[in-house]
């Protein structure tokens, strides 16, 4: 059985739950490519967003880093290359065990009509 000990719980600064919100809102990234970044639940990310359109996060002047928004960015595109690649690899997967099948059947057919004559 697992032991469970006390929750570490960690203090994020105002500047740094701004940042992440302003990261989430970069076109073409999603929540939880930031949170995982950043290494944070994106629950906890969500919550941010929320406190900040209430007005209890100030963000106003906080500078994203190109960096790392133009990494997310990057980042989010090539999961949906990755998600693309797997679809088609099991189309691939799929179409080829339908030709290998209807081989199979076809040669089998024509050994029996071939022992038949």
């Amino acid at each position: 059985m697992a032991k469970s000990g006390p929750r570490t719980t960690y203090k994020y600064s105002d500047e740094f739950k701004a940042t992440a919100v302003r990261l989430s809102e970069l076109p073409d990234v999603e929540v939880q490519d930031v949170a995982a970044s950043l290494y944070i639940h994106p629950f906890m990310l969500s919550r941010w967003r929320k406190q900040m359109r209430e007005g209890l996060i100030v963000g106003k002047g906080v500078d994203l880093d190109k960096e790392t928004a133009a990494e997310l960015k990057e980042l989010r595109r090539i999961k949906k290359d990755y998600e693309r690649l797997k679809t088609e690899h099991y189309l691939l997967k799929k179409a080829i065990e339908f030709t290998s099948k209807r081989r199979e059947m076809s040669s089998r057919s024509s050994v029996t009509t071939s022992k038949k004559g």
